[in-house]
């Protein structure tokens, strides 16, 4: 029988489906006891509207795989961030033609200044790799991502923003 962390580890993100939950990084813990499972999984942020999904999802599959009894539980804290996308995760987003967000390491402890307009970001168009891109819109096909467009081959790209 296929553990329960492999199932779930196998589920797809409903708005990206070129990853997986795992890839994500939402994916926090899968616990197995006497045929109960418990997974833990942690959204993208607190308003994600996928995160409903992500759950039925996991819900059904752990079914199909023979578990009867599953719950899904939604941990906040700490709160998911974009450096959890596994290297294989940045991988199939840019060969997917989205690029993969940029690292943002550990957090500083103290004052956070406080700037109203976003930085400016240089991202590698996922196509040709030149870093002479654009920006389009903010917010993409989900609020997680921007749309830019690449100055060197014109083609446009969804860009995963840091977060």
């Amino acid at each position: 029988m296929t553990t329960a962390l492999e199932v779930a580890s196998a589920v797809r993100d409903p708005e990206l489906p070129v990853l997986t939950l795992a890839d994500l990084g939402v994916l926090r813990d899968v616990s197995e006891e006497d045929g109960r499972v418990v997974v833990t999984i942690t959204p993208t942020y607190s308003g994600c509207p996928a995160i409903d999904e992500m759950g039925a999802d996991l819900r059904r599959s752990l079914k199909s795989a023979g578990y009867s009894e599953v719950e899904v539980r939604l941990s906040l804290s700490p709160a998911w961030t974009t450096d959890w996308i596994s290297a294989e995760g940045r991988s199939k987003l840019a060969a997917a033609g989205i690029a993969p967000p940029a690292r943002i390491g550990p957090s500083v402890a103290g004052p956070v200044p406080l700037n109203l307009v976003p930085p400016s970001r240089q991202v590698a168009c996922p196509q040709c790799g030149s870093p002479n891109t654009s920006e389009i819109s903010r917010f993409g096909s989900t609020a997680c991502k921007a749309l830019r467009r690449c100055n060197a081959c014109a083609e446009p790209f969804e860009h995963v923003k840091e977060i």
